[in-house]
């Protein structure tokens, strides 16, 4: 019987790939067959509209005075000018042409559904006994307030500390006192830094963490499947949780559960008028960070791979998303033991629209490594910490702690979506053309 079900399920997913195929052929011929020599035009103009806007944002940035605000004119007309032209020429072509692409998409990940999948483990535990948790009141433009976390948690037997905006406390001081009380489970309502600082804690003296996603972006609580748009709903860990063994970076000796940031976003951050004017704190300095009139000159080195002058170099707590426009900004996992690295470095408008156009460009560096070593031509280096600016010695020695953070997160959680395959249209075609069961996955006993 489940050996029946698997053929099935192989077929389902043969055929799957065959329908992905046609309807991404047939969303390139609809509007080439509907509009002919006009629809070819249409399609170099798109292409040709991409790199044009690609080039205009690049000068957008990096420029000053006039030739600034003409080339982010550009940038904003251009894409506006393709569209109504696409509307204008081929008509209902379009829409046809974009829902064949989504059943593409989809059709597409169904079929490769499966393959390579991965779950974390989870492990059943008791409730804490004596749970602690720091929240700050700010985060999130006060969400402990808002959704009314301190009095679930204390209804749930939970010790809250809540920290005063007005007097700037020690967070990893009170989580150390808490251990040394008793505590049993360190948890945090706040920004990633936050976590990051009691995390490190919880980690150090082996005991649960719990992660309540009170802060503006939360990104460890998504990559977590926690909703964060219900900070109340992860205080459910503490009566029906699971606990889960995830990684936790390092930058030095400070921790961080997403990511340390190096060059021209760090130097950014670090600017005083930043909070309060990020997009213009940006244009101002970029012009200069990203010639190199401004800033450290760095050197970063993971592994077998050296990058000399980038721009900016991003070191994750395992490897962000590269390839799936649908997931960028998102870990498939938090515990492969590695660091992710992303390094740009961007010279020329034309490299700048190839980070657009090829599928892998000069400029972006893409890499994993357990030990990422970032210098700097200065004694210190700017470093932006799960979005906290700092200043650290240099060099800076970014390493990962595999396994070393057991996470304590609701049994249910109503962010946990299913991991979905990058679309691979060499394994489709590979797929598609199989006869009968030979290529069915085999099934260990």
């Amino acid at each position: 019987m489940i050996d029946d079900v698997s053929g099935r399920s192989y077929r389902a997913q043969r055929w799957a790939a065959r329908v992905a195929l046609a309807a991404a052929g047939l969303a390139l011929l609809v509007p080439l067959g509907y509009g002919g020599l006009d629809g070819v035009l249409m399609l170099v103009g798109g292409a040709v509209g991409l790199v044009v806007t690609a080039v205009a944002v690049w000068w957008t940035v990096s420029l000053r005075g006039p030739l600034r605000w003409v080339a982010a004119l550009v940038a904003l007309a251009v894409p506006a000018c393709v569209v109504a032209l696409f509307a204008a020429t081929v008509f209902w072509a379009l829409p046809l042409s974009l829902a064949l692409w989504g059943l593409a998409v989809w059709c597409g990940r169904y079929a490769l559904r499966g393959t390579g999948s991965y779950r974390v483990k989870e492990r059943r535990c008791p409730p804490p006994k004596r749970p602690f948790l720091i929240m700050n009141p700010r985060s999130g433009g006060g969400k402990v307030v808002r959704y009314g976390l301190v009095e679930r948690a204390e209804r749930l037997g939970a010790r809250v500390v809540v920290l005063d905006p007005e007097r700037p406390q020690d967070v990893t001081a009170l989580a150390e006192a808490a251990v040394a009380d008793g505590a049993d489970l360190l948890g945090a309502a706040g920004g990633d830094g936050t976590q990051a600082l009691v995390a490190a804690v919880a980690a150090g003296h082996g005991i649960p963490f719990l992660v309540i996603s009170a802060g503006t972006r939360n990104h460890f609580a998504l990559d977590l499947g926690l909703d964060r748009d219900d900070p109340a709903a992860c205080l459910d860990a503490l009566t029906d949780g699971v606990e889960l063994r995830v990684d936790l970076g390092f930058a030095g000796d400070l921790p961080f559960v997403n990511n340390a940031s190096f060059g021209a976003y760090a130097a950014i951050v670090q600017s005083p008028s930043y909070r309060d004017d990020k997009l213009g704190t940006s244009l101002e300095l970029l012009p200069d960070l990203l010639a190199g009139r401004q800033g450290p000159r760095l050197t970063a080195r993971a592994g077998a791979v050296t990058l000399d002058a980038p721009q900016a170099v991003l070191v994750s707590n395992n490897p962000y998303r590269t390839g799936d426009p649908f997931g960028v900004g998102r870990r498939d996992r938090l515990d492969t033991g590695v660091l992710g690295v992303l390094g740009i470095r961007v010279e020329r408008a034309a490299e700048a629209a190839a980070l657009l156009l090829d599928p892998a460009p000069a400029a972006l560096t893409v890499h994993t490594a357990a030990e990422v070593v970032v210098e700097s031509d200065r004694p210190e280096v700017e470093v932006g910490l799960d979005g906290e600016a700092l200043v650290l010695p240099s060099p800076v020695r970014c390493r990962i702690a595999p396994g070393a953070l057991s996470v304590r997160v609701p049994r249910k959680r109503p962010g946990l979506a299913r991991r979905e395959p990058r679309l691979d249209w060499r394994r489709l075609r590979k797929l598609a053309a199989t006869v009968g069961r030979t290529a069915a996955p085999r099934r260990r006993p």
